[in-house]
């Protein structure tokens, strides 16, 4: 199964000027954090909000700035994968601005919105959907319809429902957040937001066509605006190469994902799961051109990133283990490949629901392997539920 990487928008809490005292140190220690997160630099603001967190501590426990300062340290936690330390973050700075500003106060909805992020990128998909929606109700009556905030919540509903399988739900909210973000200007960088979880929905139905100017553009706008070495670059690298592999284009695509490995190693640390994303990618690609043992090095430095990172139980764990099996069925090895099957396919019923199309996937690759192995009767139980699970999502 090939890793698809869309843009899902965690917010940053917009900070106003320092005041005399005490304040100045938070208030640099803010700043400062804030442009190297908006540089890739992940490692430098961890720092410098770890250091506003401090001084913030020192405010009273219910002030707002101490939920601003959890908000953004949580913000560059989510940015390098340690999910288990934002969330506690996200959960505290929402209590203190719900009860300080009220339910309703944009800041709120930005918690929401962060929290709903943490909870997708664990794969809680039914906390995640209605922080998004109660985030977004926020943002469409205190900041009004076609404020850059409603764009991005529409992104990141766009994206849950996108895992979900529920593409007419998830293109209709993409189009409507590009016309948002288009207000920006054509080269702003919510647009490329926009334009890649568009060309990503285009993508998982088979509509390359469609997709492929989208994520061109998308990747044009960030090498201008971020920089060519920018984590954002190589996600556009990384979803533009896989692209060009659905359509059989490998030597477009290799190179494109060798540049995206080595900007996300150096900007993020090579246990990232943005780099195992990767590996993943390149592994792939590699076992296409039958190239078995790359292939097999880099699936088992991806699936270990993941479950260090995400945990034993995260849907790209499943991803991982499905690939990894895909490998060794390729080879013949069809007693390795039996339990990572089960496992992924355990994993993505756990945590994505009995009628997901990665479970059908699943079923069918698992029954794939039971015909090589002589298993026939097996073999037609799993393509039985996978065609269910298809005719069921043929009507979404």
């Amino acid at each position: 199964m090939k890793k698809l990487t869309l843009c899902a928008c965690a917010l940053l809490l917009a900070l106003p000027l320092g005041s005399a005292g005490q304040d100045d140190t938070w208030d640099t220690h803010m700043q400062v954090a804030a442009k190297m997160y908006h540089r890739g630099n992940y490692a430098e603001a961890e720092k410098l909000w770890v250091a506003a967190l401090r001084q913030a501590e020192k405010f009273g426990p219910h002030d707002p700035r101490l939920a601003d300062t959890l908000n953004n340290l949580a913000l560059v936690y989510d940015a390098q994968g340690s999910y288990a330390k934002a969330e506690p973050l996200y959960e505290r700075a929402f209590t203190i601005w719900e009860k300080a500003l009220g339910p309703a106060h944009p800041n709120v909805a930005t918690s929401l919105n962060n929290l709903g992020l943490v909870y997708h990128a664990q794969g809680k998909y039914a906390k995640a959907e209605p922080l998004y929606k109660r985030a977004l109700t926020i943002w469409e009556k205190t900041l009004g319809p076609a404020h850059p905030h409603v764009a991005r919540s529409l992104n990141n509903l766009a994206l849950l429902y996108r895992t979900l399988g529920e593409y007419i739900k998830a293109e209709l909210l993409c189009k409507r957040a590009l016309r948002i973000s288009e207000m920006l200007g054509p080269a702003h960088a919510d647009v490329a937001t926009s334009l890649t979880n568009l060309a990503g929905v285009y993508r998982a139905q088979g509509k390359y066509r469609e997709a492929e100017p989208l994520y061109e553009r998308a990747l044009k706008i960030h090498e201008q605006a971020l920089g060519p070495t920018h984590p954002h670059v190589a996600r556009d690298l990384n979803n533009l190469a896989l692209l060009y592999q659905a359509q059989g284009k490998f030597i477009k695509a290799q190179p494109l994902y060798k540049r995206a490995l080595a900007i996300r190693q150096k900007a993020l640390g090579s246990a990232h799961p943005r780099v195992a994303t990767s590996l993943n990618n390149l592994a792939l690609l590699y076992r296409i051109q039958g190239k078995y043992t790359e292939a097999e090095e880099l699936y088992n430095r991806a699936l270990t990133i993941r479950e260090t990172a995400l945990g034993g139980d995260h849907p790209r764990v499943g991803t991982g283990l499905n690939n990894l099996a895909e490998l060794y069925v390729a080879q013949g090895k069809y007693t390795e490949a039996e339990p990572l099957y089960k496992r992924a396919l355990a994993i993505w019923e756990n945590a994505l629901g009995q009628i997901h199309p990665s479970v059908a996937t699943g079923l069918e690759n698992y029954g794939d392997l039971l015909r090589k192995m002589n298993r026939p009767t097996e073999a037609a139980a799993m393509e039985a539920r996978a065609k269910t699970i298809w005719a069921e999502q043929s009507k979404r």
